[in-house]
Formats: structure tokens, sequence, C-alpha cells
């Protein structure tokens, strides 16, 4: 086993961002790069794959150096949004312009699986052995449903009664360079869509129709008529954010039937998602008629506590960039939301600037501090390793 010979995280990157994982699209060529990889490292490696309503089914990969002592997992994704449309350059060919790393899945995040891989690999090349265990537990399903990802791994663990004793998740954290912000903490989601219903009719006779409009609007107003809350210690406040209106409605003169509205409520750990619920109903019913409501709560808030984890990744944050990151739960959710519960997880990786948009890209510079900022972690974690809770 050479350590060395992947200790530069630039050609596995490039091989990853060559696979087209792009959601739901299977991520299998990518995961099969990966495996190799650490195969050749001394991991063993498990494909876990899960069906879904559609094909194909979804890839996830679960590898393990080592077989006692703590685990601390590197969690992450291989699947990448669509490209679109307006790159200077093939968003799958892993271009090398001016120091900067293009392609889709380069921040996003590909980029930081390569360099939590050349980490390991730089510290097996220098002591051939870890003293404790090292996982990798990557999924193809992070930038679809999520619904056959890392929530599904993490159950196939627990038959198998394997532990993770800490975590380090690789998105892109930082929002304008690398050290500035480590994410300890995610908002809740609750997606809602409200229907109201009224009376169809003419706009010149509206007392002989029912307008689901004019309570619609009421309802909105009375949901955004006062903050939330007014955020806690670690959490910003809970903010309501209308997505859609729609009356379906293609004639100037007609009343319609209904109406509806779409908006999603990202919330702090002073709420939940069933307690939102409650407060929405309440809003509606004080205007009043007929309406209907869905829910879809796609993660409630957590907190990864300042502590030994959050310590050992700021420390290595701050030895190799000088800066002093910030503790953030800000942005959208992640997979770290399944993790938590079995572990303490962290998430830290590359600039966000471009994830997501055309000409997604990295700096080679960005790459090395953070493969070096993931092995000062390694090592400072297998140190002195938290008490077990």
């Amino acid at each position: 086993m050479n350590g060395n010979h992947y200790s530069n995280p630039l050609p596995l990157a490039q091989a990853l961002i060559r696979c087209h994982s792009v959601t739901p699209a299977s991520s299998s060529s990518a995961l099969d790069v990966l495996e190799r990889v650490l195969q050749t490292l001394g991991f063993l490696t498990w494909r876990v794959p899960f069906p879904r309503a559609g094909p194909p089914e979804v890839d996830n990969l679960y590898a393990r150096l080592g077989t006692k002592g703590r685990n601390f997992c590197f969690a992450g994704h291989v699947d990448v949004v669509p490209p679109g449309q307006g790159w200077t350059v093939d968003p799958f060919a892993a271009t090398v312009v001016n120091s900067h790393l293009f392609g889709r899945g380069a921040v996003d995040m590909k980029g930081a699986v390569a360099c939590f891989v050349a980490a390991v690999s730089r510290i097996l090349g220098r002591q051939k052995k870890i003293p404790g265990s090292v996982s990798f537990l990557i999924t193809g399903d992070e930038e679809g449903v999520a619904l056959h990802g890392t929530r599904m791994v993490l159950s196939w663990l627990y038959e198998r009664k394997e532990q993770l004793d800490a975590c380090l998740v690789g998105e892109p954290s930082n929002p304008h360079f690398v050290g500035e912000m480590i994410k300890i903490g995610r908002r809740g989601s609750l997606n809602a869509q409200l229907k109201v219903f009224g009376l169809q009719g003419h706009v010149a006779y509206p007392d002989l129709a029912d307008n689901p409009i004019d309570r619609l609007l009421s309802m909105l107003m009375a949901l955004r008529s006062s903050p939330i809350d007014s955020g806690s210690t670690h959490f910003q406040p809970s903010t309501l954010t209308l997505s859609n209106i729609d009356v379906g409605n293609s004639s100037p003169n007609i009343i319609p039937a209904e109406a509806q509205a779409a908006f999603n409520i990202r919330f702090n750990d002073r709420q939940t998602g069933e307690r939102l619920e409650r407060w929405i109903q309440s809003c509606c019913d004080s205007i009043g008629g007929r309406y209907s409501l869905k829910y879809i709560i796609s993660g409630e808030p957590f907190l990864t506590a300042p502590g030994p984890l959050t310590h050992i990744v700021h420390q290595a944050v701050h030895r190799v960039t000088g800066h002093t990151p910030v503790l953030s739960t800000s942005g959208g959710t992640s997979d770290a939301r399944f993790i938590q519960t079995v572990c303490p997880v962290v998430e830290f990786g590359l600039v966000g600037q471009t994830m997501h948009k055309k000409d997604e890209s990295t700096s080679l510079t960005d790459l090395e501090a953070l493969t070096e900022i993931y092995q000062h972690v390694l090592e400072g974690y297998f140190a002195n390793p938290p008490a077990l809770p």
C-alpha cells in the first residue's frame, strides 16, 4: 500500500467530475472510481444500493479502514445537479484554467471527497497506520429527495452494529474563503401548500361569488404579520418565504373557484415542524372559510454544541489558514441532519460561491488547504479522541 500515491487531491477530483453522476441518474461510475482508490489504500468497502420508485436504484458506498478504536467518518455525496447552460468550459471535462479546477461538482462536493482521500493518503504515507478507524459514507442521493441515501445507509450500519463516533461532512461551508465558517448545525425546513376554496362567478357580480384570492391574501398576511421568533443563541430568527401564488385563471372576467400558495419556513431550535403546523393552521382558521394544507418537513433543526469535535476542526482550520472560523447554522439543509442522530457532526468544505452555478470551480490552492485541514482534523482527533457522551 502506498499512501502517497493519492496524496494530491486534483487527479481524483478530476476523475470524479468526469463521471456524469447527475441526479437522479446513477452515481455508480463515480462510486466505482472512489471505491478502487479506497481499496488501494487498504479500506474495506461495501456498496449499499437501495431501490426507489423509478430506475435507476440509488447507489451508496461505505468504506472503513481499521476495525478497532474510534470511528471517524467523512460523509458526502458524488451526485450533482444538472450543469445548466452558459458554461465557458465543458462541465464534465474537469478542466484546469488559471489554477482553478472547473466542473460540475468541483465544489459541491467531489472536490472535498478527493481532499479527504488525499488527507488519509498523506497520513498513511508517513505513519502507515491510523490509531483508530476512518470511514467514508458517500451517497448518490443528496441532491435529490435524499430518501435512499445517507439515511438508509445509517439504518444499514445500525443493523450491522457499526458505530460512528464523529463525523465531518464536506459540504461547501465557506461563503467567501476557506477558513471562514464551520457549520455546527442546520435550520429545519418546512414546505407548505395552502389551497383556499371559494365559489366561481362573474367579476361584475362579486356578491354572487366567493373570491378565494381575498381570503388567501388575508391568510398570507396573517402568517407574515409578525416575526415567527427572534432567534436563539446559535440560530438566526425563523423565516417564512413565499415561493408561489397561483389561481390558474386565464380569464379577466372570472372570479376563480380556488387559489393556492406555497411557502417555506426555515426554522431554528425554538420551533419544531409540528408546532409550526399548528401555528399555520391557527393563522388560517382566524380568517375562516374552506381551505386545505399540505406539509413536507425535510428536516428538523439540530445543533452540535461547541465541544471537542468543533474545537478540533476549529484548531485545524486556524492552523492551516490563520483564520478564526465562525461557528454557524446558516444555509439550507444537508445530510448532516440524518447523521446528527447517531454522532456529533460538523460541516466544513470548500467555498460555495459557484456551487450549482455555471462554471462551478475551486482554486487548486483551496484544494490543497482543505486537504491539509482534513489531515490536521484526523491527527487531532486520534491524538486526543473525545470521551464518549
